[in-house]
Formats: structure tokens, C-alpha cells, sequence
């Protein structure tokens, strides 16, 4: 049966996190009962994390998996997923177990009648200088500049009809703006508040740098808006794929 749901996650040294994200993945997607495949982009891990993807996606139809030649970056492992993705709702979440997928069922509800659903971490469980503060900043100058005010732009547990994400041309680090790319395509946005759970294992990718970056894409958000949507932008290198199962 085709899937109506696609989930789309990207990893990167994520061994320890797999199982346990799947495990609970399936069980909350079950209580959904619709049908839905479950996409695990591995982005050049150097641990065993693609050696853990084999084996689960073995004894699991559900799962797909595809891996990078190298790390390309979250952006480049979400486009990949938006484009292997068969279901007409996408479901994004990171890998490292912070998001929780019982909160999945409350961000299908209400795609019912949205086109974009955003989680909102309002009560963030990392760095409060380096991650909180920072955050704030950033999501009040994405609002201003692109028209798409939320209180989290990102948090990747988001809930997105495929047509308004399948078309967009991402360069890396645009998955930081997906709300205000895809709502060029699909404008009925909607934020929930989501549970944010502590690291249980592994490190964060991110840091304080990540923020000048976001800072100085604000200044040209509307251009890579229209970039994002403009046919003749070529986002063909964005990644290689080495191997899919």
C-alpha cells in the first residue's frame, strides 16, 4: 500500500539513538494507522550508524534507507528525503531522540487544514546562552523579514504537504528557513508546542556559530526565497547518494 505519511530523518553518528527512535517511531505510528514509510538519511556518519540502518530496515518494510557519499549537511539529507518521499504529508525530525514522536499524531491533526505545521520547543532542554537566547533572536528577525512569525523555525519536528516542499530548490542551510520557503507554495501555517527532551547520547552538531549564519542569511531571506521556488535554479549538487536500501 502506498504510504500516506513519509518521514524523513536525517543522521550523522547517531548509532546509539537508531533503535531506540524507531522503536518508538513504530509504535506511534501504528496508533495512527495510516499508511507510512519511514526515511533515514545517513550524512556520512563515521560511527556504525549505517551498519544499524541495515539491520532494522532488514526486518522492517517501513524503512528506507539512503546514505551519502560524504557529509553534505542536515540540508542537503532533508532534500534527498523530500525527494525520495512518497506520501502526500511529510514529517520531519532530527535523529538525536530530542524530538518526540508522540507528539507526531497532534501534527497530523491539525495538517488536516494546514499546509505547513511547525513544532515549538517552548521549553527547550539545551544550552540556554549558546542555543535559547540565541534562537530567540533569530526567529523574531526571520519573522520581520519574511512575513512567517513563529516562535521556532527550528525545530525540525514539522508536518509539511509534499507539494509545498517537494518543489522547493534548497542550498545548504535553507532547511533553517522550510516555513518561509514552502509557505511561498502553501501559506496556511500553524505552530504547536511539542515536547524537547535531553541528549541521551552522542553530541550536538551545532553551535554558537550556527547563529552568525542565520543572522547574516536574514539580510537576503527574500532572495533566497524566490531562488528556492525559481525554476532555473540549479540545486543538483547539493548531495551525492552512495547507496540506497
Amino acid at each position: 500500500m502506498a504510504p500516506e505519511i513519509s518521514i524523513v530523518i536525517p543522521l550523522r553518528d547517531e548509532e546509539d539513538n537508531v533503535e531506540p527512535l524507531i522503536q518508538e517511531l513504530t509504535g506511534v505510528m501504528r496508533s495512527v494507522g495510516r499508511p507510512y514509510e519511514i526515511l533515514l538519511i545517513d550524512d556520512g556518519s563515521e560511527d556504525a550508524t549505517f551498519s544499524s540502518l541495515c539491520r532494522l530496515q532488514a526486518a522492517d518494510s517501513h524503512l528506507r534507507v539512503i546514505q551519502f557519499e560524504r557529509n553534505f549537511g542536515q540540508t542537503a539529507a532533508f532534500s534527498a528525503g523530500f525527494a525520495h518521499a512518497r506520501g502526500a504529508l511529510i514529517v520531519t525530525l532530527d535523529g538525536d531522540l530530542q524530538n518526540d514522536p508522540a507528539d507526531i499524531p497532534r501534527l497530523l491533526d491539525v495538517a488536516r487544514t494546514h499546509d505547513i505545521v511547525c513544532g515549538w520547543r517552548r521549553h527547550r532542554q539545551d544550552a540556554f546562552l549558546t542555543r535559547h537566547v540565541p534562537s530567540i533572536a533569530a526567529n523574531w528577525l526571520l519573522g520581520m523579514a519574511s512575513g512567517i512569525r513563529l516562535h521556532d523555525n527550528g525545530c525540525s519536528l514539522k508536518v509539511l504537504r509534499a507539494e509545498v516542499v517537494k518543489p522547493l530548490k534548497l542550498a545548504p542551510g535553507m532547511h533553517r528557513y522550510l516555513p518561509a520557503l514552502a509557505s511561498q507554495l502553501g501559506n496556511r501555517v500553524a505552530e504547536v508546542v511539542v515536547n524537547h527532551r535531553p541528549r541521551r547520547s552522542g553530541r550536538s552538531k551545532y553551535g554558537l556559530s550556527r547563529t552568525f549564519g542565520v543572522l547574516r542569511d536574514i539580510v537576503g531571506l527574500r532572495g533566497l526565497m524566490r531562488q528556492a521556488i525559481d525554476p532555473a535554479t540549479d540545486a543538483s549538487q547539493l548531495y551525492v547518494v552512495k547507496a540506497t536500501l
